[in-house]
């Protein structure tokens, strides 16, 4: 059995496509192909139902899944382990991140990071949506939720508060609230609901049973600069808020709770250069729990 054989495999069960993993790989579609039919001839068994619209694991092929990536995780130790003679991190690690996490409080401090290490690529994709480390869409997430399926080791990175914020132009024009039945008198801002990908971001449902938002916005740094615009009230994230001056707290005893958390796949755990961008993130939110809170 030939490993390039079995990373072909897995970048087509990754993506769910042979040209998809042909383009990811960098090899033409029909070598990915024939390859794929040799390592089917080589167990003995055929490991996707292929089809026009892409490539679906068979049964076999999911039980050859995890075998498979048992093997991928040993080939990267042993390529940490012995694939160099220099002490220092080197190699690109993707971080995906909430876009209110990522952006307003990564993006200001990875530079610290890669100045540490010269020779470390950190990719940010600080987008409003989920990433399937599986997948290998990330080598490092951070989610909002602790995952409970799959093969992936996740630890909590830090609790973190939300609160109801407006301008103060805002208030100026429309008054402030005094209780949370005033809300329902008020422009209110929050995600658009069909395209949460968490139910812990359905926010507004805690915060009054009348929340509806008349401006919604699929991004927490979207719905930051619409409540700092004088669109409305927001419940924003105190790290980003609290010390904006053009911002109020409204309501300040209300505040919701939440926590990032910290997830990579297992096969992740011997990379040396993962495990840096792990530990840098772990100090750096250990360092600022204070504005987290």
């Amino acid at each position: 059995m030939n490993w390039d054989d079995i990373r072909i495999f897995l970048s087509i069960a990754r993506t769910g496509q042979i040209l998809a993993a042909a383009r990811r790989l960098g090899l033409n579609h029909a070598t990915v192909a024939r390859r794929l039919t040799a390592l089917e001839d080589s167990v003995g068994t055929r490991l996707f139902d292929r089809s026009t619209s892409g490539c679906v694991l068979t049964d076999a092929g999911t039980r050859f899944f995890d075998r498979a990536e048992r093997i991928e995780a040993e080939a990267l130790a042993a390529e940490a382990d012995f694939g160099g003679d220099t002490p220092g991190i080197t190699g690109t690690v993707r971080i995906g991140a909430p876009d209110g996490f990522g952006v307003a409080y990564l993006a200001p401090r990875l530079g610290q990071l890669t100045a540490r290490h010269p020779g470390l690529t950190v990719q940010l994709v600080p987008v409003p949506r989920s990433f399937s480390l599986s997948r290998r869409e990330a080598d490092i997430a951070v989610t909002i939720d602790r995952p409970d399926t799959g093969r992936l080791v996740a630890g909590k990175l830090v609790d973190y508060s939300l609160g109801l914020y407006a301008s103060k132009t805002y208030l100026k024009e429309h008054g402030t609230p005094n209780s949370p039945s005033d809300l329902s008198a008020h422009d209110l801002i929050g995600y658009v609901e069909d395209l949460l990908y968490s139910p812990s971001l359905n926010y507004g449902a805690e915060i009054s049973r009348d929340w509806t938002a008349r401006f919604e916005i699929a991004s927490a740094l979207g719905q930051t600069e619409a409540v700092r615009g004088g669109a409305g009230i927001g419940i924003l994230h105190d790290f980003i808020a609290r010390d904006d001056s053009t911002l109020v707290a409204v309501l300040p005893e209300l505040k919701l709770k939440r926590a990032y958390w910290m997830v990579t796949h297992e096969s992740s755990r011997p990379l040396r250069h993962v495990a840096a961008v792990q530990d840098f993130l772990r100090d750096q939110v250990a360092r600022d729990k204070a504005i987290f809170g």
